[in-house]
Parts: structure tokens; sequence; C-alpha cells
């Protein structure tokens, strides 16, 4: 399982993650950031393309497995932007209370193993009147399609790095104390198990 993990999920998810219905999301929401932002799941860098340089002061790339590495740097080059790769747990974030303007997570929440503490860690370390700016793939309105996603979890996280299919992103935002004023949703053209997106701007709450 070791080489599969190390070898070919990489390449795996690489290709999932860069589909055009995700990138389409990517392009909504990446260029909200602001200020100094930390990235949480920067994988191979697919978000670069889309922030505003304009906006942005420094991007901290946060990513426990920097799979891919030349591909990421590549991409990281192309931006232009000042990035620093952080190699660490959402759950569990080196650094101080209150660090950043904008904290930017993509297709990652499904696949944190404790989504509570890191949304709890991404609160702390966000400035009084920051913002988390996500976009998430999540439990479905449909209950034949909760079936589904409740039914092909275990087998689905065994190939997929642990994505989950069925987590509740309204309710674990305001379980973190983030406000969900700025949340949209509905379907995006792809697999119906994964097609329901949970998107947008999470205030901090206090």
């Amino acid at each position: 399982m070791s080489w599969y993990r190390d070898r070919i999920l990489p390449h795996v998810i690489e290709h999932a993650a860069s589909t055009g219905p995700l990138m389409k999301q990517r392009e909504r929401v990446v260029p909200l950031a602001s200020g100094r932002v930390l990235e949480v799941g920067f994988g191979t860098g697919l978000n670069m393309a889309y922030y505003d340089r304009a906006k942005v002061e420094k991007v901290f790339a946060l990513d426990p497995f920097m799979h891919l590495p030349d591909l990421a740097a590549e991409r990281v080059a192309r931006s232009g932007l000042d990035v620093e790769l952080v190699r660490a747990r959402a759950e569990d974030i080196p650094f101080d209370d209150g660090t950043f303007d904008t904290v930017l997570m993509t297709f990652t929440l499904c696949s944190l193993p404790d989504p509570r503490t890191a949304l709890a860690e991404i609160h702390r370390v966000l400035k009084t009147g920051g913002r988390l700016v996500f976009c998430e793939h999540g439990l479905a309105p449909e209950p034949g399609v909760r079936r589904w996603q409740r039914a092909l979890n275990p087998g689905w996280q065994c190939i997929s790095g642990g994505c989950h299919l069925d987590r509740d992103v309204p309710t674990l935002l305001k379980g973190a104390s983030f406000g969900i004023e700025g949340l949209h949703m509905g379907h995006i053209p792809t697999i119906r198990i994964v097609s329901w997106n949970y998107w947008g701007e999470a205030p901090k709450a206090e």
C-alpha cells in the first residue's frame, strides 16, 4: 500500500484535481485571497495560476507531503509570487495566533484526518477580521446520493488518500466559529458522488 501511496497516488490525485470543473472552482475562489496567505493542502500548486498578484503579499504553502516537487516548483516559479513551503499538518500549524489575513483551502477538507482540529487551527492563525477562502466537495442534499456517498466511503478512502465523500462542510465551519454568510453551494459537472460543492468566504468569528 505504501508503494501505491508514494508512487501512484500523487499522479492519480494530480489528474483528478486538475479536471476542468475543479479548475473552474479554483478560478472562482483563489483570486479572493489577499495579504499574507496560508494555503492549506498546497499539493502540486494547482492554485498558483489564479492568485491576484496585486493583492497578495506572500503565500505560505502548507502540506505534510510534498509529492511531485518539481511540478510544484515549476508552478511557483511561473506565478511570480513570494512562496514559502511549509511541511506541516493542518491539525498542527506552526505559526503564531493571528498571523494571516487569508487562509485558502481547495478540495482539502475532505482528506484531513481531523477536520475539526484543523479548522480550529485555521481559526487560530487568522487575524481578527481574517477570512477562510475555500471550495470543497461534500455531503449532497439528495438522499439517494447521500446513501451512495456513505456506502462508497470506505473503498473510496483507500484509493483516494483518505478522501471522505460526505463531510458536512457548513456544520464543520460553524463548529469552528466561522461565519457562513459568504457560503455558496451547488452541483458542478463531474461524477455525482463528488459533484455537490461548497465555496466562498468564511469570516473569522470571535
